[in-house]
């Protein structure tokens, strides 16, 4: 059964992502796996603070089993290593745009859980999400495929078959307590910080870097890894994974705040198809509230 704390952990953890793009910019001469592997290690403050909090000893993080371990740093740490060699191989507005068939293919995975049943309106409403965050990250509704850039196409797509399938199996492992997550950032932040000895060069950060990989640690790469643990195995996958196109749009909003993006009609056209996406895979959640507030 879902339960309502476990959608909101998984809006928060939507909202959280949608401030990666802001805070990535602000951070932008820190190489990727630096930034990654800094973030991570902030996250890991945050887990063993939670830990504290929740009076859980930090030993019953090696009593979390070793297949669970595999699982999730098989989703934090090789999501990000793919995304990035996927960035390195092939242009962002590609490379992005197969990434984010993760929030599709997890409402195709959820039906292979057990009490999961897939409907033909979470396949149309996420298609229209899909759509929508095509129109957001292509600018001009256009891009092109080339052969030079398979690669990195490949490592897109693995990335989002990563993250999609950790999500999914989440739902699965809702006996592992979601402070395993703290472990999963921990060895997360040593693999990346391997990674940036091995394919980069150390940048030193200063005032406002520190304060955009202290905020990332904290929000979308970390604190909400955490939301969506609980959000997996608690709230209504699909529902919140047509919710995940929102991360795009939100974040697109933030730039043009802070001016940092422009308004256009793209983007206009871009937000009405995430938004009448989301509604239609929002079909039970709508008319289950409408009931229980007695407007239907």
């Amino acid at each position: 059964m879902n339960s309502k704390s476990g959608n909101t952990y998984g809006i928060l953890a939507i909202l959280l992502w949608s401030t990666l793009a802001i805070f990535t910019v602000l951070s932008k001469n820190i190489p990727a796996f630096e930034l990654v592997s800094l973030s991570f290690f902030v996250a890991s403050l945050l887990g063993l603070f939670m830990l504290k909090i929740k009076k859980v000893k930090i030993k019953e993080l090696f009593k979390i089993p070793f297949k669970v371990y595999l699982i999730g740093v098989g989703g934090l740490f090789v999501y990000h290593f793919f995304y990035f060699f996927a960035l390195k191989n092939a242009p962002a507005v590609e490379a992005n745009l197969i990434n984010y068939l993760w929030p599709l293919l997890i409402v195709l995975f959820s039906s292979f859980l057990p009490n999961e049943k897939l409907k033909s309106f979470h396949i149309i409403g996420s298609f229209f999400g899909f759509l929508g965050a095509f129109l957001l990250i292509s600018k001009n509704g256009s891009f092109e495929f080339e052969v030079l850039y398979a690669k990195g196409y490949i490592f897109a797509f693995l990335a989002a078959l990563v993250w999609s399938s950790y999500s999914v199996i989440s739902k699965s492992l809702s006996h592992i307590p979601s402070y395993s997550v703290s472990g999963f950032c921990i060895i997360t932040s040593v693999l990346s910080f391997i990674c940036h000895l091995s394919f980069e060069t150390t940048v030193i950060p200063n005032k406002m870097e520190l304060f955009s990989i202290l905020m990332l640690g904290l929000g979308p790469v970390g604190g909400a890894f955490y939301l969506w643990d609980y959000a997996m195995k608690e709230g209504d996958i699909k529902l919140l994974a047509s919710f995940a196109y929102f991360i795009p749009l939100l974040s697109t909003a933030l730039l043009i705040i802070f001016s940092l993006s422009d308004l256009s009609s793209t983007i206009i056209a871009a937000s009405f198809l995430i938004v009448l996406g989301s509604l239609i895979s929002s079909k039970d959640f709508i008319k289950e509230l409408l009931i229980k507030n007695r407007y239907i």
